[in-house]
């Protein structure tokens, strides 16, 4: 196993020194040592190392002295992620992790050192620092796995994971959707209708193709978005999560398509595909910029959205941004009694807990169709002046979905 020698020597002045010695045998055979100055570390040292040995956890102690910085970078070069993703994790490493772990070896990376780091990041988003936490954790594990270290300190116990407190969402009317809408140029209304009418992420919205519609079926096959990388440089890529979805195509959208078209007909645009050295591919856009290319959200966003949103008195903050209207397309499938399972398929959710999560607010409680399904039953009682009164009110003060006898859309097609 392990044993401990007891050793002294004389220093430069004269003095005689006493030291530990800590000597072992790796599994493969060859011996190892490492000396102490005070023998409770050399003990210590010894026992943790034992017990390593006999539970087939042993770690070569040289081996975590490599610098996070160093391992993480090896680490990111190991990973198969898309450009877009990669870019993104080597700047929080870099900007928010390097700073205060870079030059410290893996093995000094204590949980103590990781609820320091995490104090530091108070003043960054709580969804960020979750994701930065979920960065390094990451790096961490790849060490163990790679056997630098023993253990991965960010899931020790008493390092709290940082949390995320969701919001209620609180999706947007019909008026406020037709508002924005009316309030954009001509030539990019069609993402309201394609944002809210369909369900697609702003990306999928700039990259979707008349070729990607099935007009006899009502179908919209989502198999493209635009990303845009650190440089500002556009590409095609799958969407999310890297899969396909098909959503159904209402009526109102395939009006409001064919009226767009008819209008300003697709343009072919070549981008390189999934990275910069891609493949080029060319497909004919529904929308487009002036220099007939694809949209860029860095320009679309603050020159074209934000002030439609101003012009519509409707506040021009993050929580408005064109997801707003995939945010509505939900509550009013939801509204309109679809399944959670359904929703998440249309949406390209991978799971549909986080489906439920993000929207179960927003489906009716088990108390209303307890009281619906036995009204039902009985029939409906009067209501008294009361009870009239107070269910105005609520309504009134209710942030909701259109009622089944309001449809979301205007029954004829948009005038564009």
């Amino acid at each position: 196993m392990a044993s401990i020698d007891r050793r002294q020597r004389r220093n430069a002045a004269g003095k005689l020194v006493t030291s530990y010695r800590v000597r072992w045998r790796e599994p493969d055979g060859q011996e190892r040592s490492r000396t102490f100055e005070k023998k409770i570390e050399a003990t210590r040292f010894r026992d943790v190392l034992a017990a390593d040995i006999v539970k087939g956890q042993y770690v070569d102690p040289t081996a975590g002295k490599i610098a996070f910085k160093t391992f993480a970078e090896q680490w990111l070069k190991s990973q198969t992620y898309d450009e877009l993703t990669y870019e993104a994790v080597e700047l929080r490493l870099r900007l928010h992790a390097t700073p205060h772990l870079g030059n410290l070896a893996l093995n000094d990376i204590t949980p103590t050192t990781i609820r320091n780091w995490l104090r530091q990041l108070n003043g960054l988003a709580p969804t960020y620092r979750q994701v930065l936490f979920a960065n390094v954790s990451t790096v961490l594990t790849a060490a163990v796995d790679d056997e630098l270290i023993t253990n991965n300190p960010c899931k020790a116990p008493s390092v709290s994971r940082p949390k995320v407190i969701p919001k209620e969402l609180r999706p947007w009317t019909r008026e406020r959707v037709i508002a924005v809408r009316n309030k954009l140029p001509e030539q990019f209304r069609l993402v309201v209708w394609l944002g809210a009418g369909l369900g697609l992420r702003q990306g999928e919205i700039f990259g979707l193709s008349p070729g990607d519609i099935d007009f006899e079926r009502g179908e919209v096959h989502v198999q493209r978005q635009v990303k845009v990388l650190s440089n500002n440089r556009l590409l095609f890529s799958l969407p999310k999560g890297g899969k396909t979805r098909r959503v159904p195509l209402p009526d109102v959208v395939h009006e409001a398509i064919t009226a767009h078209m008819t209008a300003r007909p697709p343009v072919d645009v070549t981008l390189p595909w999934a990275t910069r050295a891609g493949n080029e591919v060319t497909v004919p856009l529904l929308l487009y910029s002036r220099e007939r290319g694809a949209l860029n959200r860095n320009y679309f966003n603050p020159k074209i959205w934000r002030p439609a949103l101003t012009r519509a008195d409707v506040p021009a903050v993050r929580e408005n941004g064109c997801h707003a209207l995939r945010h509505f397309y939900a509550s009013v499938v939801l509204h309109e009694g679809e399944t959670i399972k359904a929703l998440a398929e249309y949406l390209g959710h991978a799971d549909p807990g986080f489906t439920l999560r993000t929207y179960t607010h927003l489906m009716e409680g088990s108390a209303a169709r307890t009281k619906r399904a036995l009204d039902g039953v009985f029939g409906n009682a009067p209501k008294t002046p009361s009870t009239h009164r107070r269910t105005q009110t609520r309504r009134a003060h209710r942030l909701e979905p259109p009622r089944r006898d309001h449809p979301p859309w205007p029954q004829r097609g948009p005038s564009l």
